[in-house]
């Protein structure tokens, strides 16, 4: 895994483990035959890396339920934990 699209990806995506979904989803439909958004660096390129960079360059984002975000903090709230 490129160390440095990594970074610029968690850039980009601050919450690890979202990045770490975004990661998982996008390299799961590159390996079903889904076309990159971007032309690989070369033949061999790692699945993983391709979706780390179309996530750097802003190409694969995630998207937020925020009525699931603020059903969850609700519910939390009812039985007196943290949200």
């Amino acid at each position: 895994m490129n160390l440095e699209m990594l970074e610029k990806a968690r850039a980009r995506v601050p919450s690890i483990p979202v990045l770490v979904n975004l990661v998982s989803q996008r390299t799961k439909q590159l390996n079903r035959g889904e076309r990159p958004f971007l032309r690989p660096i070369d033949r061999y390129e790692d699945k993983s890396d391709i979706a780390l960079r179309e996530i750097a360059e802003g190409l694969v984002v995630a998207q937020v339920d925020m009525q699931a975000v603020a059903e969850h903090q609700e519910a939390q709230a009812r039985w007196g934990r943290r949200a």
